[in-house]
Protein backbone atom coordinates (compact mmCIF):
# COMPACT_ATOMS: atom_id res chain seq x y z
CA UNK A 1 0.00 0.00 0.00
CA UNK A 2 1.20 3.78 -0.98
CA UNK A 3 1.40 5.56 2.08
CA UNK A 4 -1.92 7.82 1.80
CA UNK A 5 -3.47 4.60 0.96
CA UNK A 6 -2.59 3.24 5.07
CA UNK A 7 -3.60 6.87 5.69
CA UNK A 8 -7.28 6.19 4.12
CA UNK A 9 -7.73 3.27 5.73
CA UNK A 10 -6.39 4.11 9.29
CA UNK A 11 -7.36 7.62 10.51
CA UNK A 12 -4.55 10.19 10.87
CA UNK A 13 -4.60 10.02 14.34
CA UNK A 14 -4.35 6.71 15.03
CA UNK A 15 -1.65 5.73 12.62
CA UNK A 16 0.65 8.47 14.35
CA UNK A 17 0.24 6.68 17.73
CA UNK A 18 0.92 3.59 15.69
CA UNK A 19 3.95 4.94 14.82
CA UNK A 20 4.84 6.05 17.92
CA UNK A 21 5.18 2.29 19.37
CA UNK A 22 7.08 0.93 16.43
CA UNK A 23 10.37 0.15 16.29
CA UNK A 24 12.91 2.77 14.88
CA UNK A 25 13.15 2.48 11.05
CA UNK A 26 8.97 0.33 11.13
CA UNK A 27 6.34 1.63 9.32
CA UNK A 28 2.86 0.72 8.39
CA UNK A 29 2.98 -0.85 5.09
CA UNK A 30 -0.40 -2.60 4.81
CA UNK A 31 -3.64 -2.57 6.70
CA UNK A 32 -6.30 -5.32 6.51
CA UNK A 33 -9.85 -5.08 7.79
CA UNK A 34 -10.94 -8.53 10.14
CA UNK A 35 -13.98 -9.41 10.32
CA UNK A 36 -15.99 -11.27 12.69
CA UNK A 37 -16.03 -8.62 15.53
CA UNK A 38 -19.06 -7.10 17.11
CA UNK A 39 -18.02 -4.09 19.52
CA UNK A 40 -15.12 -2.80 17.46
CA UNK A 41 -13.41 -1.97 14.41
CA UNK A 42 -10.43 -4.52 13.69
CA UNK A 43 -7.71 -4.42 11.84
CA UNK A 44 -4.47 -6.59 11.23
CA UNK A 45 -1.23 -4.04 10.30
CA UNK A 46 1.71 -5.30 8.40
CA UNK A 47 4.56 -3.33 9.43
CA UNK A 48 7.68 -3.23 7.44
CA UNK A 49 10.46 -3.82 9.31
CA UNK A 50 14.40 -2.45 9.41
CA UNK A 51 15.64 -5.63 7.79
CA UNK A 52 12.80 -5.46 4.61
CA UNK A 53 10.91 -8.27 6.04
CA UNK A 54 7.00 -7.85 7.96
CA UNK A 55 5.70 -8.32 10.91
CA UNK A 56 1.93 -8.07 12.19
CA UNK A 57 0.21 -6.17 14.70
CA UNK A 58 -3.50 -5.72 15.81
CA UNK A 59 -5.35 -2.76 16.11
CA UNK A 60 -8.87 -2.41 18.04
CA UNK A 61 -11.04 0.65 17.65
CA UNK A 62 -14.28 1.52 19.30
CA UNK A 63 -16.31 4.16 17.16
CA UNK A 64 -20.34 3.09 18.07
CA UNK A 65 -20.98 5.33 20.49
CA UNK A 66 -22.30 2.97 23.39
CA UNK A 67 -19.10 1.07 23.45
CA UNK A 68 -16.80 4.54 23.03
CA UNK A 69 -18.73 5.47 26.60
CA UNK A 70 -17.57 2.28 28.04
CA UNK A 71 -14.47 1.75 25.99
CA UNK A 72 -11.89 3.52 29.44
CA UNK A 73 -13.38 0.00 31.10
CA UNK A 74 -12.96 -2.77 28.57
CA UNK A 75 -9.87 -1.28 26.86
CA UNK A 76 -8.38 -1.31 30.59
CA UNK A 77 -9.84 -4.77 31.24
CA UNK A 78 -8.16 -6.11 28.13
CA UNK A 79 -4.98 -4.83 28.55
CA UNK A 80 -4.67 -5.68 32.13
CA UNK A 81 -5.90 -9.46 30.92
CA UNK A 82 -3.44 -9.90 28.50
CA UNK A 83 -0.92 -8.45 30.76
CA UNK A 84 -1.85 -11.22 33.52
CA UNK A 85 -1.68 -13.75 30.19
CA UNK A 86 1.29 -12.98 29.30
CA UNK A 87 3.45 -15.35 31.64
CA UNK A 88 1.17 -17.92 31.30
CA UNK A 89 0.61 -21.08 29.12
CA UNK A 90 -2.97 -19.51 27.39
CA UNK A 91 -1.74 -18.52 23.74
CA UNK A 92 -3.25 -14.47 23.84
CA UNK A 93 -1.88 -11.64 22.48
CA UNK A 94 0.42 -9.24 23.99
CA UNK A 95 -0.58 -5.66 24.34
CA UNK A 96 1.43 -3.09 22.60
CA UNK A 97 -0.21 0.08 23.88
CA UNK A 98 -3.56 1.79 25.09
CA UNK A 99 -5.44 4.48 24.17
CA UNK A 100 -8.92 4.00 26.42
CA UNK A 101 -10.41 7.25 26.44
CA UNK A 102 -8.67 8.46 22.93
CA UNK A 103 -6.24 11.04 24.17
CA UNK A 104 -3.83 10.58 20.97
CA UNK A 105 -6.33 8.61 18.67
CA UNK A 106 -9.72 9.76 16.87
CA UNK A 107 -11.44 6.64 18.92
CA UNK A 108 -10.57 4.28 21.95
CA UNK A 109 -7.76 2.00 20.62
CA UNK A 110 -5.80 -0.98 21.41
CA UNK A 111 -2.75 -1.87 19.39
CA UNK A 112 -1.08 -5.49 20.05
CA UNK A 113 0.21 -8.50 18.84
CA UNK A 114 -0.72 -10.78 16.33
CA UNK A 115 -1.27 -14.04 16.42
CA UNK A 116 -0.88 -16.71 13.74
CA UNK A 117 -4.23 -18.96 12.61
CA UNK A 118 -7.86 -18.30 11.90
CA UNK A 119 -11.17 -18.51 13.54
CA UNK A 120 -12.96 -22.20 11.93
CA UNK A 121 -16.71 -22.26 12.11
CA UNK A 122 -17.62 -25.11 9.69
CA UNK A 123 -19.70 -27.91 11.29
CA UNK A 124 -16.91 -30.11 9.22
CA UNK A 125 -14.36 -31.48 12.28
CA UNK A 126 -16.46 -29.89 15.35
CA UNK A 127 -16.07 -33.34 17.10
CA UNK A 128 -12.26 -32.37 17.34
CA UNK A 129 -12.63 -29.14 17.77
CA UNK A 130 -14.74 -29.24 21.15
CA UNK A 131 -12.87 -31.12 22.75
CA UNK A 132 -9.81 -28.93 22.72
CA UNK A 133 -11.97 -25.54 23.17
CA UNK A 134 -13.45 -27.34 26.72
CA UNK A 135 -9.13 -27.74 27.65
CA UNK A 136 -8.29 -24.31 26.80
CA UNK A 137 -11.35 -22.99 28.90
CA UNK A 138 -10.49 -25.32 31.44
CA UNK A 139 -6.52 -22.95 31.43
CA UNK A 140 -8.47 -20.12 31.61
CA UNK A 141 -10.42 -20.90 34.52
CA UNK A 142 -6.98 -22.31 36.29
CA UNK A 143 -5.59 -18.75 36.54
CA UNK A 144 -5.55 -17.55 39.63
CA UNK A 145 -4.07 -13.50 39.37
CA UNK A 146 -3.01 -11.28 42.03
CA UNK A 147 -5.56 -8.95 40.78
CA UNK A 148 -8.96 -9.96 40.08
CA UNK A 149 -11.19 -8.89 37.44
CA UNK A 150 -14.17 -7.37 37.74
CA UNK A 151 -17.07 -9.19 39.03
CA UNK A 152 -19.62 -10.94 36.29
CA UNK A 153 -22.59 -8.93 35.37
CA UNK A 154 -25.96 -10.47 33.89
CA UNK A 155 -26.10 -9.88 30.27
CA UNK A 156 -30.17 -9.97 30.67
CA UNK A 157 -33.04 -10.11 33.54
CA UNK A 158 -36.39 -11.69 33.69
CA UNK A 159 -37.94 -8.96 32.73
CA UNK A 160 -35.91 -8.29 29.89
CA UNK A 161 -36.54 -11.48 28.17
CA UNK A 162 -38.66 -11.64 25.12
CA UNK A 163 -38.84 -14.73 23.33
CA UNK A 164 -38.16 -15.09 19.60
CA UNK A 165 -41.36 -14.98 17.48
CA UNK A 166 -42.31 -18.87 17.08
CA UNK A 167 -40.97 -20.20 20.48
CA UNK A 168 -42.62 -22.21 22.58
CA UNK A 169 -44.29 -20.11 24.66
CA UNK A 170 -44.73 -22.55 27.65
CA UNK A 171 -40.38 -23.12 27.43
CA UNK A 172 -39.73 -20.11 27.76
CA UNK A 173 -41.63 -18.85 30.34
CA UNK A 174 -40.67 -21.69 32.77
CA UNK A 175 -37.31 -20.33 31.31
CA UNK A 176 -37.79 -17.32 32.23
CA UNK A 177 -39.15 -18.22 35.73
CA UNK A 178 -35.46 -19.99 36.84
CA UNK A 179 -33.55 -16.72 36.19
CA UNK A 180 -36.00 -14.75 38.05
CA UNK A 181 -34.06 -16.67 41.25
CA UNK A 182 -31.61 -15.17 43.00
CA UNK A 183 -27.73 -16.23 41.83
CA UNK A 184 -26.95 -19.42 43.16
CA UNK A 185 -23.77 -19.07 45.03
CA UNK A 186 -20.44 -19.98 43.07
CA UNK A 187 -16.83 -20.64 43.66
CA UNK A 188 -15.27 -17.60 41.55
CA UNK A 189 -13.01 -18.16 38.72
CA UNK A 190 -10.97 -16.24 35.68
CA UNK A 191 -13.49 -15.96 33.19
CA UNK A 192 -12.69 -14.72 29.93
CA UNK A 193 -16.77 -14.07 29.30
CA UNK A 194 -16.77 -14.27 25.71
CA UNK A 195 -15.24 -17.36 25.01
CA UNK A 196 -17.03 -18.97 21.78
CA UNK A 197 -15.44 -20.26 18.37
CA UNK A 198 -15.47 -16.78 16.90
CA UNK A 199 -12.60 -15.92 19.78
CA UNK A 200 -10.21 -18.73 18.91
CA UNK A 201 -7.89 -19.28 16.47
CA UNK A 202 -6.92 -22.39 15.01
CA UNK A 203 -4.04 -24.23 13.20
CA UNK A 204 -5.09 -26.82 11.07
CA UNK A 205 -2.25 -28.58 9.12
CA UNK A 206 -3.19 -30.08 6.12
CA UNK A 207 -6.63 -30.83 7.82
CA UNK A 208 -5.08 -33.32 9.65
CA UNK A 209 -7.41 -33.58 12.55
CA UNK A 210 -4.58 -35.39 14.92
CA UNK A 211 -2.56 -32.25 14.06
CA UNK A 212 -5.32 -29.32 15.16
CA UNK A 213 -4.69 -26.97 17.76
CA UNK A 214 -5.36 -23.88 19.15
CA UNK A 215 -3.09 -20.94 18.26
CA UNK A 216 -4.80 -18.31 19.90
CA UNK A 217 -7.47 -16.89 22.24
CA UNK A 218 -8.45 -13.29 21.74
CA UNK A 219 -11.14 -10.20 22.58
CA UNK A 220 -10.34 -9.93 26.17
CA UNK A 221 -12.84 -7.23 26.48
CA UNK A 222 -15.46 -8.34 29.31
CA UNK A 223 -12.72 -10.60 31.33
CA UNK A 224 -14.45 -10.84 34.33
CA UNK A 225 -14.67 -12.88 38.27
CA UNK A 226 -17.42 -15.61 38.83
CA UNK A 227 -18.57 -18.76 38.34
CA UNK A 228 -16.81 -21.24 35.53
CA UNK A 229 -20.84 -22.43 34.91
CA UNK A 230 -20.89 -18.62 33.32
CA UNK A 231 -18.26 -19.30 30.80
CA UNK A 232 -19.16 -23.18 29.93
CA UNK A 233 -22.36 -21.49 29.17
CA UNK A 234 -21.75 -18.67 26.67
CA UNK A 235 -19.41 -21.16 24.75
CA UNK A 236 -22.52 -23.77 25.07
CA UNK A 237 -25.54 -21.12 23.76
CA UNK A 238 -23.12 -20.16 20.87
CA UNK A 239 -22.44 -23.89 19.91
CA UNK A 240 -25.91 -24.72 19.82
CA UNK A 241 -26.72 -21.55 17.70
CA UNK A 242 -23.86 -21.91 15.12
CA UNK A 243 -23.90 -26.06 14.90
CA UNK A 244 -27.30 -27.07 16.51
CA UNK A 245 -28.95 -27.62 20.11
CA UNK A 246 -27.24 -30.78 20.37
CA UNK A 247 -23.83 -29.40 20.64
CA UNK A 248 -24.57 -26.53 23.38
CA UNK A 249 -25.31 -29.55 25.08
CA UNK A 250 -22.07 -31.65 24.64
CA UNK A 251 -19.63 -28.73 25.36
CA UNK A 252 -20.14 -29.20 28.90
CA UNK A 253 -19.81 -32.57 28.98
CA UNK A 254 -16.25 -31.80 27.32
CA UNK A 255 -15.43 -29.71 29.60
CA UNK A 256 -15.90 -31.68 32.69
CA UNK A 257 -14.04 -34.63 31.23
CA UNK A 258 -11.28 -31.87 30.41
CA UNK A 259 -10.87 -31.65 33.99
CA UNK A 260 -13.61 -28.77 34.75
CA UNK A 261 -15.85 -28.65 37.47
CA UNK A 262 -19.42 -27.22 37.54
CA UNK A 263 -22.15 -26.60 39.73
CA UNK A 264 -23.39 -29.18 42.02
CA UNK A 265 -27.16 -29.56 41.04
CA UNK A 266 -28.60 -29.83 37.90
CA UNK A 267 -30.73 -26.71 39.07
CA UNK A 268 -27.62 -24.75 39.70
CA UNK A 269 -26.49 -25.66 36.31
CA UNK A 270 -29.66 -24.76 34.43
CA UNK A 271 -30.00 -21.02 35.82
CA UNK A 272 -26.52 -20.43 34.50
CA UNK A 273 -27.09 -22.06 31.17
CA UNK A 274 -30.20 -20.38 31.08
CA UNK A 275 -28.99 -17.32 32.25
CA UNK A 276 -27.12 -16.84 29.07
CA UNK A 277 -29.07 -18.31 26.51
CA UNK A 278 -32.20 -15.96 27.42
CA UNK A 279 -29.76 -12.91 27.12
CA UNK A 280 -29.36 -13.85 23.14
CA UNK A 281 -33.19 -14.03 22.85
CA UNK A 282 -34.46 -10.08 21.67
CA UNK A 283 -31.98 -10.05 18.46
CA UNK A 284 -29.85 -12.57 17.79
CA UNK A 285 -28.50 -10.74 14.56
CA UNK A 286 -25.62 -9.52 15.94
CA UNK A 287 -24.06 -12.86 16.01
CA UNK A 288 -25.57 -14.06 13.20
CA UNK A 289 -24.21 -11.90 10.97
CA UNK A 290 -20.64 -12.41 11.40
CA UNK A 291 -21.38 -15.91 10.58
CA UNK A 292 -23.34 -15.80 7.26
CA UNK A 293 -20.21 -13.28 6.63
CA UNK A 294 -18.04 -15.49 7.34
CA UNK A 295 -19.13 -18.24 5.11
CA UNK A 296 -22.26 -19.78 6.88
CA UNK A 297 -24.98 -18.05 4.99
CA UNK A 298 -27.90 -20.64 5.85
CA UNK A 299 -27.38 -19.05 9.33
CA UNK A 300 -30.64 -16.38 8.72
CA UNK A 301 -31.69 -14.54 11.50
CA UNK A 302 -34.95 -16.89 11.46
CA UNK A 303 -32.71 -20.03 11.68
CA UNK A 304 -30.57 -19.07 14.56
CA UNK A 305 -34.10 -18.15 16.28
CA UNK A 306 -35.48 -21.54 15.70
CA UNK A 307 -31.82 -22.66 17.42
CA UNK A 308 -31.84 -21.08 20.29
CA UNK A 309 -35.69 -21.88 20.92
CA UNK A 310 -34.69 -25.40 20.49
CA UNK A 311 -32.10 -25.11 22.73
CA UNK A 312 -33.73 -23.66 25.56
CA UNK A 313 -35.90 -26.49 25.43
CA UNK A 314 -33.71 -29.03 25.28
CA UNK A 315 -31.81 -27.62 28.23
CA UNK A 316 -35.46 -27.44 30.32
CA UNK A 317 -35.43 -31.26 29.72
CA UNK A 318 -31.71 -32.12 30.19
CA UNK A 319 -32.17 -30.59 33.51
CA UNK A 320 -34.93 -29.12 35.00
Amino acid sequence: MTHDEVTGAVRPLTLAWVNRHLEVGEQVVGVEELHGGITAEMRRLTIGTRDGGTRHLVLRTFVDPYFVEHAEDLLHREADALAVLADTDVPAPAPVAVDPGAAHCEYPSLLMTHLPGRTVLADEGLEARVPLLARHLVAIHALRPADRPQEYQAWTTADAVVPPHGADAVAWAAATDVIRKPAPRYEGRFLHRDFHPGNVLFDEPSHDAAALRITGVVDWVQTSWGPADLDVAHCSTNLAMLHGPAWGLRFAEAYEEAGGVLAATAGERLYWRLLDALAFASDVEPVARPWREAGRVELTTRAVEERLDAYVNSLLEALG
